[in-house]
């Protein structure tokens, strides 16, 4: 009797069967979509922003954005030069069984697909200081959750490094207070200025370790921006930040204005008491994600 069989008798459910094939080719629907079409909200808050911003030259760099994003879509095109480092973000379902490779080698061969098919710059090195370039953007930054179901989730997120390279981590003392976060995440973006191409969107990350924290930042640029966290305490502070950051001037691209970001979006994490991490993940204007369920 093989392992999966007599899981089934001694459990009482069945397991669903995925080939790994689908899991390569919907990484490579997602690579080449996230790259080309901004998700809805994001562009609505672009253009609701644009309205609202007072300065003249602030209102036309937000014109020319605009028309970037209908461009890229019109034509099939990536939405920026830079297409990113692909990062994946999987939920995997426990009652599915994934057949026919690995998985981690589909999500790369997915990743090859998109990237080279999709005419998408390949921006990956294989060594961080020897700097040779693996031509097929690969590999990929890959985050797993085993979770219930028999489904699997998959979440593209390509990260530019204009906007990565301005991100921040610290490791607070236990006795911090809201305004010592409220002022690292405002002073992290106002040492950004317009190199991550403002107004940014924010994923911040506060508690669990030093790699968690990144990790929720990272997972935070994921969510809509018209979502606020679901916590009245955390969504408050979303709002605090964003309203900091904003009053510092930075405005579209660096020239000034009254929007310096779109969007703050805070994910937390138990911690440890002698600790408080918290990380500033800085997305441009142009936060890329897809996802698909299979």
């Amino acid at each position: 009797m093989s392992p999966l069989i007599f899981f089934e008798s001694l459990e009482g459910r069945k397991m669903r069967e995925i080939d790994v094939k689908s899991i390569k080719n919907a990484v490579s629907r997602l690579c080449i979509k996230a790259n080309r079409v901004l998700p809805a909200d994001l562009a609505s808050e672009i253009r609701a922003s644009s309205e609202r911003e007072s300065s003249p030259a602030a209102r036309g760099v937000f014109g020319d954005m605009l028309k970037n994003l209908d461009a890229a879509e019109q034509l099939n095109l990536p939405i920026c030069q830079d297409t990113g480092m692909a990062v994946v973000f999987a939920e995997i379902g426990q009652d599915v069984h994934l057949s026919g490779g690995s998985f981690e080698a589909a999500v790369n061969s997915g990743v090859r697909k998109g990237y080279t098919e999709g005419l998408l710059r390949l921006s990956v090195v294989k060594d961080p200081l020897r700097r040779e370039n693996t031509n097929d953007n690969t590999p990929a930054v890959i985050h797993t959750r085993i979770v219930p179901g028999d489904k699997v989730k998959l979440t593209v997120a390509p990260k530019g490094f204009g906007s990565e390279n301005m991100s921040a981590l610290k490791m607070f003392n236990p006795s911090a207070n809201e305004e010592d976060i409220i002022r690292f995440v405002t002073e992290t973006v106002k040492n950004a200025g317009g190199n991550p191409c403002p107004p940014v969107v924010l994923g911040v990350g506060i508690g669990g370790d030093f790699e968690q924290c990144a990790y929720l930042a990272k997972k935070a640029l994921c969510r809509p921006v018209s979502e606020r966290n679901s916590d009245p305490f955390y969504r408050e502070l979303e709002t605090k930040m964003l309203d900091s950051i904003n009053a510092l001037g930075v405005g579209a691209q660096g020239f000034g204005g009254d929007i310096t970001a779109l969007s703050v979006a805070i994910e937390a994490a138990a911690t440890h008491i002698a600790g408080l991490p918290v990380a500033v993940n800085v997305g441009c204007h142009v936060t890329r994600h897809a996802e698909e369920i299979i």
